[in-house]
């Protein structure tokens, strides 16, 4: 190959790369798992049957482990609610931060893919909480009414939703896995699939560790238990919601809180002390 073909070829690569990642390429696969039939997955590696009477079971390193499910303390909840409130105030004013409640930093091992020797993961997501079941149908008609009135209207649903934390199930956290198709495996969902065992980290003052167990659950997926389901349906309307109006569902993630951590540095009976 000459010099003119080489550079022609290395542009060529160069401009091909974008649509590579997009369609997804053989190193962001697992190697020698196969987790979708067609375009479909089901996450073998949780049972949440008995979620309702506060227990989980879930698979972790091969072997099945049986957690209690445990409740957000109130002096989470009363951080996380006033800090989302002070960022609604912000947000009216063009204002946008990525540290505090929502970005949530989700640590997971497992599976790994093919480009690379860490099967170790971090990736920073969106966190949020979902109504109580007995809520749940109330608010998601509400959403769906709603959908298309404009920002300060959109934004007063949710400060009366955090300004009425009982409305919020406390045992869970929510989020959206984006980008994993068949064609393309993030490293989260590998690693949750095969180890449903996740930390999230809140990168503010104070900060917050909560150790979970996490479903991963295919929007289609009729087979998931019916409040896990709106659970999905929430948290992908709560997007599109701000985000505008997008072309599916994504996955869902929820992530059943199990023990929480005080990361609060300088604070003496915090410092990486289990609080729950």
């Amino acid at each position: 190959m000459n010099r003119r073909d080489f550079l022609k070829f290395a542009a060529l690569s160069f401009l091909l790369t974008p649509l590579r990642r997009l369609l997804g390429g053989p190193l962001e696969h697992a190697e020698n798992v196969n987790i979708w039939e067609g375009d479909f997955f089901k996450q073998k590696t949780v049972d949440s049957s008995r979620a309702r009477e506060g227990v989980i079971r879930a698979m972790v390193d091969g072997k099945w482990h049986k957690y209690t499910i445990r409740s957000l303390p109130d002096a989470f909840m009363e951080w996380n609610l006033n800090a989302r409130l002070e960022s609604f105030k912000d947000m009216m004013k063009g204002k946008f931060r990525l540290a505090g409640p929502h970005s949530g930093m989700i640590a997971s091992y497992g599976i790994g893919r093919k480009d690379s020797c860490f099967t170790l993961n971090n990736a920073v997501k969106g966190f949020g909480f979902a109504p109580k079941e007995e809520f749940i149908d109330e608010k998601l008609t509400f959403l769906k009414d709603t959908i298309e009135e404009p920002r300060p209207k959109k934004m007063g649903f949710l400060v009366d939703l955090y300004e009425h934390p009982e409305v919020l199930n406390t045992n869970i956290q929510t989020s959206l896995e984006l980008y994993s198709t068949p064609k393309f495996e993030t490293h989260s969902f590998l690693n949750l699939m095969r180890n449903p065992q996740a930390t999230i980290v809140f990168l503010d003052m104070p900060s917050y560790e909560l150790r979970t167990i996490t479903r991963v659950i295919q929007p289609q997926d009729k087979t998931a238990d019916p409040y896990e389901r709106k659970i999905v349906e929430y948290t992908n309307l709560i997007h599109s919601y701000f985000h505008g109006e997008f072309s599916k569902d994504f996955i869902g993630l929820v992530c059943y809180v199990i023990e929480v951590f005080d990361n609060t540095p300088g604070k003496k009976e915090a410092m990486g002390r289990r609080i729950v």
